[in-house]
């Protein structure tokens, strides 16, 4: 049968190169099945409400602040060994449209604990909604990925592997969701060392959240004990400043996006 060869676009390679560090990584997935019924009421009551990727953003970052773990990375140079960052970056994977086809592009966020939840939710909308010319990080990546592949896995390998670096290029861990089209990925990849993922939310609040973990960093364990802990951050701290948003958030988020490119 014949049919047509398509050339790989700039975007799906840089997936593929994403993929080619993340398959050797001995990483192992822990799940949770949460009732977020609080959150979801306090999310419920806001007349603009916040979406459940910054919220899980939000708390993510608060419970890596209590759990070292998720803040460590295994690297390679100058000798293998754990760096511990001081706080979180988060990598979101974005879904946005390039000449025709829809491609993934990540942007981090640094700090996420930090900021409030008008914040995190005026840079999401920057990242997902704004030209991608506009958007510094992502005409990074693009002109990366127009490296040959020799030079980009090089690039790429040190930048891992360089401690200093990677968290800044990279992040400290991986936000990937395809919850809001009714579905859920099982066993995606990344490079870093926990990969946060959840299914469609129900009505009640139930909803499945996993941690995929890079073994060599973590054990299970950790990981469902800081599951439980999520899953209190998220009806506690998370659900407080959802219930105590106010009216000024618009200032806020103008403030945010001026920042974000």
């Amino acid at each position: 049968m014949r049919g047509r060869a398509l050339k790989i676009s700039a975007p799906r390679r840089l997936v593929g190169d994403l993929m080619r560090f993340s398959i050797g990584i001995p990483r192992v997935t822990v799940q949770r099945q949460m009732t977020l019924a609080t959150l979801l009421q306090a999310r419920a009551q806001q007349p603009i409400r916040p979406s459940w990727t910054v919220l899980f953003l939000k708390g993510y970052g608060l419970l890596s602040q209590e759990v070292p773990e998720l803040r460590r990375a295994y690297v390679k140079l100058p000798w293998p060994h754990f760096y511990e960052y001081p706080l979180s970056i988060a990598s979101v994977a974005h879904e946005r449209e390039l000449d025709g086809e829809r491609i993934v592009l990540l942007g981090t966020i640094k700090g996420p604990e930090r900021r409030t939840i008008s914040e995190l939710q005026a840079l999401i909308e920057t990242a997902r909604t704004r030209p991608i010319a506009t958007i510094k990080e992502f005409r990074r990546a693009l002109k990366f990925a127009r490296l040959p592949g020799v030079m980009r896995w090089a690039i790429m390998w040190l930048g891992l592997n360089i401690a200093r670096r990677r968290a800044r290029h990279f992040g400290t861990f991986q936000f990937s969701v395809y919850s809001g089209l009714g579905a859920e990925s099982l066993n995606p990849l990344t490079p870093l060392t926990t990969l946060l993922n959840y299914g469609p939310i129900a009505e009640d609040g139930t909803v499945t959240v996993r941690i995929l973990y890079d073994h060599r960093v973590m054990d299970g364990a950790n990981v469902a004990r800081a599951l439980e802990r999520f899953e209190a951050i998220l009806n506690g701290a998370v659900a407080a400043e959802v219930d105590a948003m106010s009216g000024d958030a618009p200032s806020r988020d103008a403030a945010a996006i001026r920042t974000a490119g």
